[in-house]
């Protein structure tokens, strides 16, 4: 798991070869005005999400991982808390892999808490479990999927 400011998304370039394109269609929006619904940025290997959720209370958030996308979250409304524990820490499967949405889902708790603000990102590799939208009231988020193999 990764928390920054999105002034330091360069920072982050060198870990995966589509980072700088997902980072560069953020820095083109006009985030605060937005509008919902997904953009296919590089055909199947890279593509952004802008979703309005209702957020929730902590004990109600599940745990979730993806093998096939690394998560990139940038709340846009309001500040997002994030449960996190280490995918080789997990023990709690709660219904098998969806290969279909690529996405588990775990009962084990959080083994820690983050919460980010609009102008932060946080990104989540497969070996993250991470349960979003923790807080209160509604939200706009973008999610970016970036293919774990982009090739």
């Amino acid at each position: 798991m990764i928390v920054d400011n999105l002034a330091n998304a360069a920072n982050y370039y060198g870990l995966h070869p589509l980072f700088e394109k997902a980072f560069e269609f953020i820095g083109k929006l006009d985030i605060n005005n937005v509008e919902t619904g997904t953009t296919e940025i590089d055909e199947n290997l890279l593509k952004a999400t802008v979703a309005e959720s209702k957020l929730r209370l902590a004990k109600e958030a599940k745990l979730e991982t993806h093998k096939k996308f690394i998560d990139i979250q940038i709340p846009v409304t309001k500040a997002e808390t994030f449960g996190w524990k280490s995918l080789s820490s997990l023990s709690q499967p709660k219904e098998g892999y969806d290969s279909n949405n690529d996405i588990e889902f775990f009962d084990d708790e959080p083994s820690t808490f983050v919460t980010v603000i609009p102008g932060e990102f946080i990104i989540f590799s497969p070996e993250d479990g991470h349960a979003p939208l923790i807080g209160e009231g509604e939200t706009k988020k973008i999610i970016i999927k970036v293919a774990v193999n982009n090739a």
